[in-house]
């Protein structure tokens, strides 16, 4: 991530970073040092399979830590409060008919840090994201994606 680019969170996903960042420092880095320390009594470290894995879930955990900090640092939390709860954006959830195929789906829009379409969290800068926002219940539009053109209908707008 670019040093001082503004990502945009939802209360929720900016919360979950928090909680994340406080596991790694805490109680994971704790877990590490003792897999180290076990490492270590086994003898020589040349040859050591579990001292090395534990050193590198070190350097990993060292590296997530200090994304987690970027992305607080430069975290702007959208203001659900003055938000328009019947036009989605950040922080709405879409119920959505594809009109070609007659199938119905719900999206959470939420910052791109946040996606997770397996949850049915996407991505307000995704093509199907961003083609939501500013749209209302009962609204419907051609929307580009890769994957070729989905005709989508609003069929209901509410707040995470």
């Amino acid at each position: 991530m670019a040093k001082g680019k503004k990502i945009t969170y939802t209360q929720q996903g900016y919360q979950k970073l928090l909680e994340e960042l406080k596991y790694r420092r805490g109680e994971l880095r704790e877990k590490i040092k003792n897999d180290i320390a076990v490492a270590r009594s086994f003898g020589d470290l040349s040859e050591n399979a579990e001292y090395d894995e534990a050193r590198n879930e070190q350097t990993k955990n060292e590296t997530r830590i200090k994304e987690l900090e970027e992305q607080l640092e430069n975290a702007v939390i959208m203001d659900e409060a003055t938000a328009d709860n019947d036009v989605i954006s950040l922080g709405s959830t879409a119920k959505l008919l594809y009109v070609d195929t007659n199938t119905e789906i719900t999206y959470s829009l939420v910052g791109s840090n946040e996606a997770d379409p397996l949850e049915g969290k996407i991505s307000d800068q995704s093509p199907v994201g961003a083609g939501l926002i500013g749209m209302r219940s009962g609204e419907e539009k051609d929307i580009e994606t890769p994957a070729g053109t989905l005709k989508i209908r609003v069929l209901e707008v509410t707040r995470s």
